[in-house]
């Protein structure tokens, strides 16, 4: 039989890698509490008809990307391709909005799209996003791009470039899609192919083209802020000053239009040099209305994932989790003692490891070195007999006895030794 392996774009994270997801998810559940946003968990499938409305059946996510089945009773479901629209179904299904006053939410999790694999890009890949609704003033536009900015700036990603852009109303759209079409129509056969596709069915992603050719065409087209009115240019004015009372830096991107139909006035998108978008997202004051529920004003953005741990491996190549107890033991008495002894410091704080191999103490103590961990604990026949245990600590050699009965009243004595030689670095105890 062949060798079964992970599907093309789709990747398993080992443990060598985890220690960043951790982190991400810690620094995210932090930032977001303190701005007091919820967590909220919605299914990996939906009924399809949710994306079609929510997003638009002329994107490219519905018209291309989607993992779209028939289930047993022929109901026709899809694997979420981005996590906006089932947190609105969620907020409209449970009533949420009959709560009163803003809905503050949060979510985390795995999303689907058919698209080409390539760096910082999966098939299944992993979005942080967040949804404010119930709120059309200005100064939800600029708290959910600082929350953003707080977010990216504490997992130490600061060379970011902010990139804003406003798409106005649904009457300005419109407007302006008149002009495109008109503009572009007599260079279709010029574009590239998916250009040309577009060009029928969603112009305005025409902008976003990386086609070379198709970019040269777009330099002379006409603005999307030329269509603009009056009262959504003062709108996106007042934005912009906002961000800027805030010392938040940002450039203007008048081709910036994101990829869903449902956005409308302030959109914006986070740039990497390497991987293009990490994140954005922007203001949807129709979805709500458009999936039933009551008019509700809202913005939200996500992050993928797999671009932000992609540029932290970069910025910190290694990032290990680090164990403070090595445990080593030979002899039957030993190993028991051994194992209670793990379980001891496990549950005074301590990541402890036990070595199970019942090699000979040279082998086990090459794999403390070899583990990472600041200390190693010894039992050895003596050891069991006289309910002692020895402690060497790693990076200097020194060696020292202590009673096992004393270990749980030690464990403040040993937490601060622990943290000192992290601090330094050098294994000084």
């Amino acid at each position: 039989m062949g060798l079964i392996q992970a599907q093309r774009g789709t990747r398993d994270i080992l443990p060598s890698e985890i220690a960043y997801w951790q982190q991400v998810e810690a620094t995210a559940r932090s930032i977001l509490s303190r701005a007091a946003f919820e967590e909220i968990r919605t299914p990996i499938f939906e009924q399809t008809d949710l994306f079609e409305r929510g997003i638009g059946e002329a994107t490219d996510v519905v018209g291309k990307e989607m993992y779209t089945f028939q289930d047993k009773g022929e109901r026709s479901l899809t694997l979420r391709p981005e996590g906006t629209a089932g947190v609105v179904r969620a907020f409209i299904e449970h009533g949420l909005h009959a709560q009163g006053g803003v809905q503050r939410l949060w979510y985390m999790g795995p999303m689907f799209r058919y698209e080409r694999p390539g760096t910082g890009r999966q098939r299944q890949f992993h979005q942080l996003g967040v949804e404010l609704l119930g709120s059309g003033n200005i100064r939800a536009d600029a708290e959910v791009i600082a929350i953003a900015v707080d977010f990216l700036q504490a997992v130490g990603l600061t060379d970011l470039q902010l990139e804003l852009n406003s798409l106005g109303t649904r009457e300005d759209r419109s407007q302006y899609r008149s002009l495109l079409v008109d503009y572009l129509t007599p260079y279709k056969a010029d574009l590239d192919p998916d250009s040309q596709d577009r060009l029928r069915r969603n112009p305005l992603r025409i902008l976003d083209s990386k086609d070379a050719k198709t970019q040269t065409i777009l330099q002379e087209a006409p603005r999307l802020g030329q269509s603009l009115s009056a009262a959504s240019q003062e709108r996106f004015a007042n934005v912009q000053q906002l961000l800027t009372d805030l010392g938040i830096v940002y450039a203007l991107n008048p081709k910036l239009v994101r990829g869903l139909d449902y956005y409308s006035h302030t959109a914006f998108e986070f740039q990497s040099a390497q991987f293009g978008t990490v994140g954005g997202g922007g203001r949807y004051d129709g979805l709500v209305t458009e999936l039933g529920g009551p008019e509700t004003l809202a913005i939200g953005w996500a992050i993928g994932l797999e671009r932000l741990i992609g540029l932290l491996q970069q910025l910190k190549p290694t990032q290990a989790t680090t164990t403070d107890f090595y445990i080593v033991s030979k002899g039957e008495d030993a190993e028991l003692q051994a194992l209670k002894l793990a379980q001891t410091l496990r549950k005074t704080g301590f990541k402890a490891e036990l070595d199970l191999s019942g090699s000979a103490f040279g082998k086990q103590f090459k794999r403390a070195d070899r583990s990472g961990a600041i200390a190693c604990f010894i039992l050895g026949d003596a050891e069991a007999a006289n309910q002692t245990v020895q402690v060497k600590w790693l990076a200097t050699g020194e060696q020292q006895s202590l009673s096992q009965a004393d270990l749980p009243t030690l464990a403040s004595t040993l937490h601060q030794q622990i943290a000192s030689i992290r601090e330094k670095g050098n294994g000084a105890v």
